[in-house]
């Protein structure tokens, strides 16, 4: 039997996978958890049918979600990571003997050990005595939080559903509190190449300007997402991701890298002029 899965982009456009095989079904609380087999893309992600991520193309998105900051703040000891069930982003980061300690918050227990258990090894980066694992709401953790991370990444990809609070005015307000002086936010902004994309990269902007003085957005070529890339936001009380990018101190540390490297940092701030005019 010849098997596909489909991940709609917008109401006209869908991307189509050849599928071996469902591995793993099931409703959580929050949501639907699907694991898919295909010989492509290796494993597959899917929550509430949505595709999250692959085996193949995962680390395009966690490597540039993770060393970009890094880079550029490569002393940084604390880290909070919102989301982030896969483990992609604990991976990178765990791959730091600098960094201290790595909060992770996710809202669905289910969700984490699925992937876990099904997504070796980044779904081992939970086990390092670093990670600190908490499920609970985000936003009602963020309150509690006042100049203690060095950097924070919002591993969260649409402003509706059970994400709907990590895309508010009050959210990123509780992130800029709870970061010190040379802190970062990294968030993903989706694309802005379809039209309902680009609103909601829009709402995102609005609400990250409101609140931070310096925002930036770079951009990575992502096989599997909509558009073919997706955009990320970098945002901080103080700094520049170029003009404070210590090159010979991250590569000093030789941190391995499939996707990211120094030349891609600097190339990855350099936007398309549509994308510019929405700035």
């Amino acid at each position: 039997m010849d098997l596909w899965y489909s991940d709609y982009h917008v109401d006209d456009v869908r991307l189509s996978i050849n599928v071996e095989r469902e591995i793993y079904s099931h409703q959580t609380e929050f949501q639907h958890i699907a694991i898919l087999d295909s010989k492509e893309f290796g494993r597959i992600l899917t929550l509430d049918g949505e595709l999250i991520s692959t085996e193949k193309d995962e680390f395009f998105y966690s490597e540039m979600m993770v060393h970009v900051p890094m880079a550029v703040r490569p002393k940084i000891k604390k880290v909070l990571v919102i989301g982030g069930c896969d483990g992609g982003i604990l991976k990178e980061l765990c791959k730091y003997p600098t960094i201290e300690q790595i909060d992770v918050v996710e809202l669905d227990a289910q969700v984490v050990q699925i992937c876990q258990q099904f997504f070796p090894p980044a779904g081992q980066a939970f086990q390092d005595e670093r990670v600190q694992l908490s499920i609970q709401d985000a936003l009602k953790f963020m309150r509690r939080k006042e100049d203690e991370y060095d950097l924070i990444i919002v591993d969260s990809a649409n402003p509706f559903g059970v994400n709907e609070s990590l895309f508010t005015r009050e959210f990123y307000g509780s992130c800029y509190n709870a970061l010190k002086p040379q802190g970062v936010l990294i968030s993903q902004h989706a694309n802005a190449f379809y039209a309902e994309d680009e609103e909601a990269f829009n709402h995102i902007r609005k609400r990250l300007t409101s609140v931070f003085e310096n925002n930036y957005v770079y951009m990575a070529s992502i096989p599997t997402y909509a558009a073919g890339y997706l955009l990320f936001g970098y945002s901080c009380k103080s700094g520049h991701p170029l003009l404070d990018l210590q090159k010979e101190v991250w590569e000093s540390l030789a941190i391995p890298t499939q996707f990211y490297n120094l030349a891609l940092h600097q190339g990855a701030f350099a936007l398309p002029n549509y994308i510019k005019e929405l700035l």
